[in-house]
């Protein structure tokens, strides 16, 4: 093994195939959305090279810059879920019974697709026959909320299965943190005297801030990007309320066949995650980060 890992012929033998498909399914892909944002084309007719007329378009469309902030909001709703998630990890993680079956519940939500969570959720929202307004006229509630089709509350209702879904991964991801906390730092917490909201708030979310930045990054960046669960509950909807930056250059590509343009819309996309990416890690950078 000593002398294959010495050899770089080898060493490469090994690496390119990965590098390869790395290449090909990411790379390429990304050259190729910014190439094509330069253009304008159908997807059809010969490409016109119009240089950064589509970006400079991006720049003065009303209905992008409205989707952007949907995509933040639902960003910064995701962030602060993450509060619940480690509130909930927490209490999994403090040996209190039947922690595993619970951990298998919220695991579920993982198992299901984004379509199936859709229609799934759309049921429940459904005005006339759905469970949460059933629920709500047999409390006597007269007229219920149009979950999906007010456009002041469609978001506020996209994000609630959102939530749903990804509270499995998130949990998993605290929950394995905490428990690899040194339990002698725990014990002697506890010997000192502190209390068990002491313990979670000033030793054990202090060894774990290094994953809680990382789930930060996940979760805000991850929202920027969402796309399938609202495209099949709403499809931007109604009146573009519920309208996000994927959904938005989804439908100027492959709806109104301007794939220029909706290419432009996803290379900014990019750049926009990127510099988000940037800006967390650049605040959340510490020399003060706990090791253990």
């Amino acid at each position: 093994m000593k002398t294959v890992m010495s050899n770089k012929w080898a060493i490469a033998l090994y690496v390119w195939p990965a590098l390869l498909l790395i290449g090909c399914l990411i790379y390429v892909p990304l050259v190729m959305t910014g190439y094509y944002g330069l253009m304008d084309w159908n997807g059809f007719a010969p490409k016109r090279f119009i240089g950064l007329e589509n970006y400079g378009r991006l720049m003065q469309d009303s209905m992008f810059w409205k989707s952007t902030y949907h995509s933040f909001l639902l960003g910064i709703f995701s962030t602060l879920s993450l509060l619940l998630y480690l509130a909930v990890s927490l209490v999994l993680a403090s040996r209190i019974k039947g922690a595993d079956l619970f951990r298998k519940i919220y695991l579920i939500p993982m198992l299901l697709s984004s379509v199936a969570i859709a229609q799934l959720w759309s049921k429940i929202f459904d005005p006339s026959n759905g469970m949460i307004n059933s629920l709500l006229i047999s409390l006597g509630v007269e007229n219920p909320p149009l979950w999906l089709s007010d456009p002041n509350i469609v978001l506020f209702s996209i994000f609630i299965p959102i939530i749903w879904q990804y509270a499995g991964f998130y949990i998993i991801i605290y929950y394995a943190a905490l428990k690899n906390v040194p339990e002698e730092v725990v014990e002697a917490a506890r010997i000192d005297g502190a209390s068990p909201l002491q313990i979670a708030l000033r030793v054990k979310l202090p060894l774990i801030s290094s994953v809680f930045k990382v789930t930060i990054v996940l979760a805000l960046v991850g929202s920027l990007k969402y796309f399938d669960l609202i495209y099949v509950m709403t499809g931007g909807g109604p009146n573009h309320a519920s309208e996000v930056m994927a959904s938005y250059m989804y439908g100027e590509a492959f709806t109104k066949y301007n794939f220029g343009y909706g290419s432009a819309i996803g290379f900014a996309l990019l750049i926009i995650c990127l510099i988000v990416t940037w800006l967390i890690r650049k605040l959340t950078t510490s020399k003060d980060d706990y090791q253990y």
